[in-house]
Order: structure tokens, then C-alpha cells, then sequence
């Protein structure tokens, strides 16, 4: 993927960045993530990312989905991705109003409470190296648009076509692959999924599967 302008590049990325735990918020590396911030400690790990050169929040998934954000330190999967901080808004009720876009994956090694009551962690980022990097890998659109129309419209979701046919591929399938809703497990896979053409067949069988699930595998095609 290529990196937005203001990214910090892979040397500048910090070796311990504050953990947002939060099930069922994907974000993957090049999309964006919208998220209003009310809670005392999430307002304070926001002041804290903001204060950094990087302005970095890791996104990790909670593994049990009772143990989410409410949890001190709850259970969490090994992988997330850090978002850099590019939109931000105080609201006149206490919130912040920010947006995240997607940097680079990591692991995380070991995590701690901040004295404000928000995770830290140390994380590796070495595995994902080349999420900053631009991906050039071809793709055939055609069997991921052929169930994504499906998909929609069995869910009933109203898109604009002719956007989704004009983003690029990296784009597109971080796109989607943050706004399906997916269960936890599934979104963890395509977080992990270790190329962008695994990622689409991953979103492809999840798509098959929930019209199977929903159809009784009595899909009409058209």
C-alpha cells in the first residue's frame, strides 16, 4: 500500500504505542476508521497519542467478545494495526470526534496500564513491513464483484457503484473488509490475511457464506 503523506515512515514508527481495545472496529492498513471518544481513560489516550510525533492508536480486538473496552485489561488477539490520527473534533457534550487512518500492522509483545487507565504495549512491527510499501499485485475483480452485489443486496445495503468500481484495489478490499459485518474471528482473518489476493478470497467465502446462511443456499443469481 502506498503510505498518506503524512505517515511516519517505517524507522520513525514508535516501539510502544497506546492499545484501544475494541471488538468488531477493524482497521486495516490504508482505510479509515471513525470513532467517538467519551470514556475518561480514552479521552486521556487520545491527549497522549496527540501528543506524540506519530499520533498512533493501536486497534486490537478483544478475543472474547464480552471482554471488550470496559474490561481494564482485557483479552486480546496478538495482531492489530495502528491508525495515525488525522481528524479530530471536540464535542460540546466531552467527547472527542476522531478519525484514524490505517499505518501498519503489528504484534504486540507485553502491555501495561498507563497511570490515566489505558493500555500500553511494546509491539513488533517487522512482520508487516510492507504494509507501508505500495502494492502493486494485480487482482480479478470479477468473482468478488459478482458476491459483493449479491451480498448487498440480500443485506439490503445501498452503495454507490460506481465509487466502488473506480477505488483501487487496496482500497477497496480494506474497505470492505472494515464495513461488512462480520463476526470478530472473521474480521481478525482478514486483518491477518497475509496478502491482498487472500484477503479477497477470504472475503469472498465469508460473503458465499453468509448468503448461504441466510438463502438456505437458494441464491438467485442474476
Amino acid at each position: 500500500m502506498a503510505g498518506g503523506i503524512f505517515d511516519p515512515e517505517f524507522d520513525q514508527l514508535p516501539m510502544r504505542i497506546p492499545i484501544f481495545p475494541l471488538p468488531s472496529a477493524l482497521l486495516l492498513p490504508g482505510g479509515q476508521l471513525p470513532l467517538n471518544i467519551f470514556e475518561s481513560r480514552y479521552l486521556a489516550m487520545v491527549k497522549h497519542a496527540m501528543a506524540t510525533p506519530t499520533r498512533l492508536i493501536g486497534m486490537v480486538q478483544p478475543r472474547d467478545h464480552a471482554d471488550d473496552a470496559s474490561a481494564e485489561e482485557p483479552t486480546l488477539f496478538e495482531t492489530g494495526c495502528a491508525g495515525r490520527v488525522s481528524f479530530f473534533q471536540e464535542s460540546d457534550d466531552g467527547r472527542f470526534v476522531i478519525a484514524l487512518n490505517g499505518v501498519c500492522r503489528f504484534h504486540w509483545l507485553d502491555q501495561q496500564l498507563d497511570p490515566n487507565g489505558f493500555l500500553v504495549a511494546d509491539v513488533d512491527w517487522r512482520p508487516f513491513a510492507n504494509d507501508l510499501r505500495i502494492d502493486v499485485s494485480a487482482l480479478d475483480r470479477d468473482p468478488l464483484m459478482d458476491v459483493l452485489r449479491r451480498y448487498f443486496d440480500l443485506k439490503g445495503f445501498e452503495t454507490d457503484w460506481t465509487q466502488i468500481e473506480n477505488s483501487d484495489n487496496h482500497q477497496l478490499l480494506a474497505t470492505l473488509s472494515m464495513v461488512c459485518p462480520f463476526e470478530v474471528a472473521e474480521k481478525q482473518a482478514l486483518l491477518e490475511a497475509d496478502s491482498m489476493a487472500s484477503r479477497a478470497d477470504l472475503l469472498i467465502a465469508m460473503m458465499e457464506m453468509a448468503i448461504h446462511d441466510e438463502t438456505g443456499g437458494n441464491d438467485a443469481r442474476h
